[in-house]
């Protein structure tokens, strides 16, 4: 952690992962500005910090640049997270999938270019890897995505390293596999640890697609932002990092771990697999670890704790 960047712009600054990045950023006392239109965001993840002034809030959507130059003034770098996410909502809504991701990281790069901001960290995601051609994935698998959101994170992150390569821009690529954590609510299109907790809290049987047997990265949010603020502040240059914990566990586990936690059985129920479904799923962290001396430290047992707690707290 070798620069002294003290000003920083966090697009979807609210939301489940960008507001885990803002309470990091706040306690290591950067000055924090956070572009977001609530789409998806709760302004409560963050409402403490605005209260206390440690944040400033800027309403607006990436796809509007006159909302992003203006919150790009005076910033260090840019942690650029707004998105749309998932898989089956960039089947539901292709349009809306592209236009924010792609045309929203476009206005980002260029109001960083209006402005003089020099470096972006960019949250990516292994969707873009698509069907798996090893079970353990490095930078350099196969990308081959298999849906509108694999494709347009894909060329979102491609378009940061072109920019990179032709302005003085510095971008540092954060593949995101299975991310949890604290703030992460269940949503129409909720990942899985939202979706268990949601039925243990409901007293209603865990339902999984499959026998359960395929398996999973899952990093925790607090891990997530401790990752950003590293990729930020290394000397490094442009690059691409693959984030994950390095090993996986089964669905089963998963299922039966948050019920013992939780001290509630409601049971499993199986359903038949879903099609397309990655059976088996594991990063290979060593990148993030040689080059920029990240690893994940919270260890899945911990992380499901810690969001029970809070999910019980907050959205029972």
């Amino acid at each position: 952690m070798e620069v002294d960047i003290m000003k920083a712009l966090v697009t979807g600054g609210s939301g489940f992962i960008g507001s885990n990045i803002v309470n990091l950023l706040v306690g290591e006392g950067y000055e924090v500005r956070v572009l977001d239109n609530l789409s998806s965001g709760y302004l409560v993840n963050i409402q403490d910090h605005i209260t206390k002034g440690n944040v400033e809030f800027v309403g607006g959507d990436v796809r509007d640049y006159a909302s992003v130059e203006k919150a790009m003034e005076n910033v260090d770098v840019v942690f650029h997270l707004a998105a749309s996410v998932g898989r089956q909502r960039s089947l539901d809504h292709p349009q809306l999938d592209s236009s924010v991701n792609l045309i929203g990281t476009v206005n980002v790069l260029e109001a960083m270019k209006k402005c003089g901001v020099h470096r972006i960290v960019y949250s990516s995601s292994a969707a873009m890897f698509g069907e798996l051609v090893t079970p353990t994935i490095d930078e350099n698998h196969p990308q081959n995505a298999d849906s509108p959101y694999g494709v347009s994170k894909l060329a979102a992150e491609k378009m940061v390293l072109a920019y990179a390569g032709i302005y003085d821009i510095t971008g540092v690529c954060l593949r995101y596999f299975n991310i949890y954590g604290v703030n992460q609510r269940f949503d129409l299109y909720g990942n899985v640890i939202p979706i268990f907790a949601k039925r243990i809290f409901s007293g209603e049987p865990i339902t999984i697609y499959g026998d359960g047997m395929q398996t999973r990265d899952f990093v925790n949010a607090q891990d997530v932002a401790l990752a950003n603020l590293v990729a930020s502040q290394s000397r490094h240059g442009t690059d691409v990092y693959n984030l994950g914990c390095g090993y996986s566990v089964t669905i089963n586990w998963l299922a039966e771990t948050m019920q013992k936690i939780a001290g509630i059985n409601v049971g499993i129920q199986y359903a038949p697999e879903r099609p397309a479904d990655v059976k088996h799923c594991k990063a290979n962290a060593a990148k993030a670890a040689d080059i920029l001396g990240f690893k994940a430290k919270i260890s899945l047992e911990d992380g499901l704790a810690q969001y029970l707690d809070w999910y019980k707290l907050n959205c029972v």
